[in-house]
């Protein structure tokens, strides 16, 4: 990020305009419409206000002298725009005494940048590309115009009315944020967004009991609670809506080592964060110190979340958790995530179940080889099943020996998918005899299995074997 974004006081000096022609006039009109005072230099000599109210023109200074010579006491910004080799000389002159300046399409002369704004009055939200791509800016903007209500401002500006008395009847941070919460996320905040301020008003002020409100408990503190996440395998825009907005709420998030930075940039900026997982072949500090960590955070009055990678119930350990949580009286809540299987299936067009070819599916993990060993072999046979293995590349060879000594055809299709979801996703497709070996073309994990007739209809498979695909087109055309 090169350009951090902020918000300017326009009420604490002038900006100073240079420039002409469109370019101007359309940075002129935004200024205007965010309350700025102007002072205009324009560099043809010919300053054009038509189309701005008289409220706005009351705020535009126009300047005939040079701009290059004039007096920049109580000027907060400067702005070129259409403003040819002046404004590179602008540039050159605001940064020699501190001031932010914008020379327009020119990222070298400028210390500041516009956004593409979304105002909703007391609500804005800036979208910036660093100055790489305005068009895409924009493209954002219309899409969170289209998600934002159009009263959010006067939601914010009713909760700014009341903040400092609030403040004083409830002087716990994290319970006070509560309270907030309950107000837009409930009856109140759903009476400003319909337009019907005046009553929203009044309903808060008749809250009796601000702290009760915000859920506090008979002694005071705040309840906490305990939220499974399930993360999903990498890609972060497949979270859910919910796993987002648990993310948002919380106040401390524990993540396994699996869980990406990406991800993990979605939790709420102030919020505690603490790794918990592990790596294979690195020891971590196990499932009971996890669980106190969890009930500890709870009975503290912190909102947690346990974010898992993949899907909390699906050899993510979820279950033995949310039983120490309730053997400890912790409230809990689990959100599903999308697990490594049904990634990979979707990324790597590997169809779980086929219709006449795959009937069922089987899920089982071999974290290491004694754990492929354990595992009946024999009810995996069924041709038209499909075996998804968790964490098996280490034991690639015993699951490959317990197939075939089952009786599972060596020339079953098999997939090794590797940080699926992710940019740097990974396959390797072969037969069931060949497993071991594709295990070795894959660059680490985390990495599963798909064993199958099914992963010959694999995107991977379907290149690997493009005279075959052929045969099976003509034989249909036949």
């Amino acid at each position: 990020m090169r350009f951090l974004p902020v918000f300017l006081d326009l009420q604490s000096g002038k900006v100073l305009l240079v420039g002409a022609g469109d370019l101007a006039r359309a940075k002129l009109r935004l200024l205007t419409a965010a309350g700025a005072g102007v002072r205009w230099f324009a560099t043809d000599g010919h300053h054009d206000v038509s189309g701005l109210d008289d409220a706005d023109v009351a705020r535009i200074e126009l300047a005939h002298a040079d701009p290059l010579a004039t007096d920049l006491s109580g000027v907060i910004a400067i702005l070129c725009a259409g403003a040819g080799d002046i404004g590179v000389a602008m540039s050159v002159r605001a940064k020699a005494v501190g001031l932010p300046v914008n020379v327009m399409d020119d990222l070298v002369h400028s210390t500041f940048i516009f956004p593409a704004i979304v105002d909703r009055g007391d609500v804005i939200v800036a979208v910036g590309t660093g100055g790489a791509s305005p068009v895409v800016a924009r493209r954002v903007r219309e899409r969170i115009e289209a998600m934002l209500p159009a009263r959010i401002g006067d939601l914010a500006s009713l909760i700014g009315d009341f903040r400092k008395s609030i403040s004083a009847r409830i002087p716990e941070f994290a319970l006070r944020r509560r309270f907030w919460e309950r107000v837009i996320d409930g009856p109140i905040g759903a009476l400003v967004l319909d337009g019907r301020k005046a009553e929203a008003a009044t309903a808060l002020q008749e809250i009796a009991d601000p702290s009760a409100f915000a859920g506090a408990q008979a002694q005071g503190k705040v309840e906490g609670r305990v939220t499974l996440v399930g993360a999903g395998p990498g890609d972060p825009d497949l979270l859910t809506i919910k796993a987002l907005r648990a993310l948002q709420d919380a106040d401390i998030v524990f993540y396994d080592e699996l869980v990406s930075s990406e991800i993990l940039d979605r939790a709420r900026r102030d919020a505690a964060r603490v790794a918990v997982g592990r790596r294979v072949g690195k020891p971590g500090i196990g499932l009971d110190a996890v669980n106190k960590l969890l009930i500890d955070a709870a009975r503290s009055g912190q909102r947690a979340v346990r974010l898992k990678g993949g899907d909390p119930f699906i050899f993510g350990r979820g279950g033995e958790e949310i039983e120490a949580l309730r053997k400890a009286g912790v409230a809990y809540s689990v959100v599903p995530g999308i697990t490594a299987g049904l990634g990979a299936a979707a990324q790597f067009e590997a169809p779980l179940t086929y219709r006449h070819e795959a009937l069922r599916i089987t899920f089982l993990t071999a974290h290491k080889a004694r754990d492929a060993e354990t595992v009946d072999w024999s009810a995996l046979t069924d041709t038209r099943m499909t075996v998804v293995v968790y964490m098996g590349m280490t034991a690639a060879p015993s699951v490959r020996a317990g197939l075939l000594a089952a009786g599972r055809s060596p020339q079953t299709p098999v997939g090794v998918f590797a940080r699926v979801t992710r940019p740097d996703a990974q396959a390797a497709v072969g037969t069931l005899a060949q497993l071991p070996d594709l295990v070795k073309k894959i660059d680490g994990g985390p990495a599963i299995l798909i064993i199958g007739d099914v992963v010959a209809h694999s995107a991977p498979w379907r290149r690997s074997n493009p005279s075959q695909m052929i045969s099976k087109l003509v034989e249909a055309a036949e």
